[in-house]
């Protein structure tokens, strides 16, 4: 993976994930444990303070981290979050804002990846976090959603 920017293009994301779709989450990229997503904020996207909501901010940095987990295991389907904290330093921003999640694996065994994340809002930290994620095989999550394994647009859950 080459090193990702803020202005590096939107790509296709990996898997179709219709949340992020909806929410308008663009995929910059993942490779060699890291991983970015961005979104432009629209109103949809704003708390009554009109502010980015922080389910938004967690869900940014729920899919970047998991990403970059699953980038270091190409026999993954998924990752599952096990556990995630979040803590929150500055409103993520206003409508028009773009902001940049960015997720990076740290430690990995067999089964579960460990990967930290932030949230960007130009030169400014929004969030940090530290999520726990489950390696899904191919076989076992076809075999858990009763699903043929050469359907490509199954997947595991939420997560990416």
């Amino acid at each position: 993976m080459a090193l990702l920017t803020a202005d590096s293009a939107p790509q296709p994301f990996p898997s179709d994930i219709p949340f992020l779709s909806d929410l308008g989450v663009e995929f910059l990229g993942m490779g060699n444990g890291e991983a970015q997503v961005a979104l432009t904020l629209h109103k949809r996207h704003l708390n009554s303070w009109h502010v980015a909501h922080g389910g938004i901010t967690m869900t940014l940095l729920d899919v970047v981290m998991s990403m970059a987990g699953r980038s270091l295991d190409p026999d993954s389907r998924g990752g599952v979050t096990v556990e995630m904290k979040t803590s929150f330093m500055q409103p993520g921003g206003y409508e028009g804002s773009r902001i940049v999640a960015k997720g990076k694996a740290f430690h990995r065994s067999t089964t579960m990846v460990f990967c930290e994340g932030e949230l960007w809002n130009g030169d400014k930290l929004v969030a940090k976090a530290m999520g726990t994620f489950k390696y899904l095989k191919r076989t076992e999550a076809a075999r858990k959603l009763g699903v043929d394994l050469h359907d490509a647009k199954a997947t595991p859950s939420g997560d990416a």
